[in-house]
């Protein structure tokens, strides 16, 4: 994608190909031409990563990947331009409209995936900024694209979230990349993650230990 001279979607543009971010002077609202340019880039960008999957019954959720660009370009922003923007967190950071599946999980993450990096700056700076505790939440529901960040997900039966076995390989495979213990630790994902190493556990991850759990 060449520069558009669109703020939103030069961020998201050059965060997708380089994982660096671009912070401007001010916040400037997002047009729905934008939008739609974006969501036709994040589908470009799915089917790239579907090959990695090969997956057909997993299709691009065009408002997801949208939904979940606003809200990390907004929260790059934030970091820097704050006056005056408390009174409208919830326009800027807008909660999904959407239920959470696994399509709309994998297409939110093409963003979504940096946003742990964002919220960590935010708490540095600010460990009591409301922001840092919406971000959270946002992560908490797209977990996904939380793996390595500490989060509450006491509430999620595992069993049931990780039925799909192209989401479940995606989900074990970014807990393995992250080295995210606590999620390893998780009796039921320790026992998929054991099984999944065999005999060569060492080379993928020497220091997991096993973790008794019940049948």
């Amino acid at each position: 994608m060449m520069e558009t001279r669109s703020p939103f979607l030069d961020t998201i543009f050059l965060l997708r190909k380089s994982g660096c971010i671009t912070v401007f002077s001010s916040l400037q609202e997002i047009s729905k031409k934008e939008e739609q340019e974006a969501g036709d880039y994040f589908e470009t960008e799915f089917e790239k990563e579907r090959l990695e999957f090969l997956s057909t019954d997993i299709n691009c959720d065009k408002e997801a990947a949208v939904w979940g660009a606003k809200v990390l370009y907004h929260s790059a922003q934030l970091y820097l331009i704050r006056k005056d923007t408390s009174k409208d967190l919830d326009k800027l950071i807008p909660k999904i409209k959407i239920a959470s599946d696994i399509s709309s999980m994998l297409s939110a993450d093409l963003s979504l995936r940096f946003l742990p990096q964002i919220i960590s700056v935010l708490r540095t700076a600010d460990p009591y900024d409301p922001l840092v505790k919406m971000l959270e939440d946002i992560l908490t529901q797209f977990h996904y694209s939380g793996i390595g960040y500490h989060l509450n997900l006491e509430k999620i039966n595992w069993e049931k979230e990780l039925q799909n076995k192209t989401y479940r390989k995606l989900y074990l495979e970014r807990i393995v990349e992250n080295k995210a213990y606590a999620l390893a630790e998780i009796p039921y994902i320790n026992k998929l993650l054991m099984a999944d190493f065999g005999l060569h556990k060492d080379s993928y991850w020497r220091d997991l230990k096993t973790v008794a759990h019940e049948d």
